[in-house]
């Protein structure tokens, strides 16, 4: 189940299913179970405050994960709208391509995958593009 909030942000027409079926087929790639995952969109003050009161960072970010999985992939992914529409800029992509990254992303760290060292990093974009050609795959 893929729940969708919005906190001091603008509303976005997202279709939960949508997530629920892509994200289904990367766990299942990952030899994994999606469990119950929320997607909890904001701006960057409201993401900056979590990042300053659960993780003691006081930086902006585009994503932060919580894992709370057990049996089943299961977390909440915190993303911020405006680090997501300003790196879509910056990198010449669709803001839609840039969410989906980053949803990607903060799934793939619930997954169990790193990005601190420059090897992690180079597996995570990786994993990421895998992530994203999911989605092409199925809408062909």
């Amino acid at each position: 189940m893929v729940n969708i909030f919005f906190e001091e942000t603008e509303i976005l027409d997202l279709d939960p299913e949508f997530f629920v079926s892509w994200l289904e087929v990367l766990c299942a790639r990952e030899s994994a179970e999606l469990g119950e995952l929320s997607l909890i969109f904001c701006s960057d003050d409201y993401l900056l405050k979590v990042n300053q009161d659960y993780l003691n960072h006081d930086y902006y970010t585009d994503i932060i994960s919580f894992d709370y999985s057990e049996q089943t992939i299961s977390g909440d992914l915190f993303i911020s709208i405006d680090r997501v529409r300003d790196n879509a800029k910056k990198l010449s992509v669709d803001f839609a391509e840039e969410l989906n990254r980053v949803v990607a992303h903060g799934t793939l760290h619930l997954l169990g995958y790193k990005d601190k060292t420059e090897k992690e990093q180079l597996e995570m974009r990786g994993k990421e593009s895998f992530a994203l050609s999911l989605i092409v795959s199925r809408e062909t």
